[in-house]
């Protein structure tokens, strides 16, 4: 294997490659339909959490925690006259979160008594929201009584708690696409299209390798996948807190995409076919983005498809923050579906007769 062949290779790909359909294809389509779908569901840019006050001391002074929040540039705050329609502002949607804020509360947290403040949450507000809103509370609450604050936030969420919002359920979809598209299709159709003109040959019998080949193709649908893939994350506002956990995610699967698709370009002959397996077999890589759009669904089905096992660390990192210790486990399973893919590769290369390694 030559570095020096294989760039050289590289940089023919890359710059023939946006003249081709699949290739452009295979980037835009993810990219495109992520920008359609954040403008559709509101998410194209960052919405600061929103949250209603309902001040029962307005009319004695009010309290302090209301002129706290005008100093608070991370959230939007909209006070309410009445517990009825601050309620239903919440269970419309119009806030993530309500609060009611009793008589006496800036007195009883500087005397250190307990004190309960009612809270009700949207039920498809997203998690993010919440931790932002209750930790701001807590930090306003914390600079009224210049100590820990005493105080607990009780939640009552008004609606369907298991609602998940469409942007959250369609972002597993666009995830496989923008990976898999790119991995699978640009090294397979690329090796197939050398074999249909004839260079496949005329590049095997030069020093170049049949190896280098195949490098150079896999590492460009495994680079452009991961950008497009950062690219899906970031329009939808959901790169979260891990970014290297993230990268590392999409990575992994994008060397599974890598080497579907470089198997499918060593056994296949023309991209028809290509296509047809792809139509035919979509559900066992598509699946997972299936089971998660429709919470009903057992989601221990999912489990059942290897594409689950890189889905499933990116949604817990985006939406939940979670670190390594809770996605260990499906992330050392990934690796073992890249191993076993990786190998089953080699042994098709070994044993196809129009190569020889």
């Amino acid at each position: 294997m030559s570095l020096r062949r294989i760039g050289i290779l590289f940089k023919k790909d890359l710059l023939q490659g946006p003249r081709g359909f699949i290739f452009v294809w295979a980037i835009i389509l993810p990219i495109v339909l992520s920008f359609v779908l954040a403008a559709v569901f509101g998410t194209l840019t960052s919405e600061k959490p929103k949250l209603g006050v309902l001040d029962l001391s307005k009319y004695n002074g009010g309290s302090t925690l209301v002129s706290l929040l005008e100093n608070y540039k991370s959230i939007k705050y909209h006070e309410y006259a009445d517990e009825t329609t601050i309620k239903k502002a919440v269970e419309d949607g119009a806030v993530d979160m309500g609060i009611i804020i009793p008589i006496g509360l800036d007195n009883s947290i500087k005397n250190g008594e307990y004190v309960e403040i009612d809270a009700y949450i949207w039920g498809e507000s997203q998690a993010k929201n919440r931790t932002i809103l209750s930790s701001t509370l807590a930090n306003m609450i914390r600079e009224i009584g210049g100590q820990e604050a005493p105080v607990d936030i009780n939640t009552v969420s008004l609606g369907d708690e298991e609602i998940i919002p469409w942007n959250v359920r369609l972002l597993p979809l666009l995830m496989l696409f923008a990976v898999f598209l790119g991995g699978v299709f640009i090294p397979a159709t690329s090796l197939i299209d050398e074999k249909v003109k004839g260079t496949m040959t005329a590049l095997i019998v030069t020093p170049t390798s049949v190896i280098d080949v195949f490098v150079s193709k896999g590492l460009l649908g495994f680079l452009l996948s991961l950008f497009v893939g950062t690219v899906v994350l970031a329009v939808n506002n959901a790169l979260g807190s891990h970014p290297l956990l993230l990268t590392m995610t999409m990575a992994l699967g994008g060397i599974m995409a890598v080497c579907l698709g470089m198997i499918f370009g060593a056994l296949l002959k023309d991209v028809s076919t290509l296509f047809a397996i792809w139509k035919s077999s979509g559900i066992l890589l598509f699946g997972p983005a299936v089971i998660y759009m429709f919470p009903a669904i057992s989601q221990w089905i999912g489990r059942i498809f290897p594409t689950y096992y890189m889905l499933e660390p990116l949604m817990n990192i985006t939406q939940s923050g979670d670190g390594w210790s809770l996605i260990a486990g499906n992330i050392f399973i990934l690796i073992g579906i890249d191993v076993v893919v990786f190998i089953i590769f080699i042994l098709v290369l070994k044993r196809s007769s129009q190569f020889s390694i």
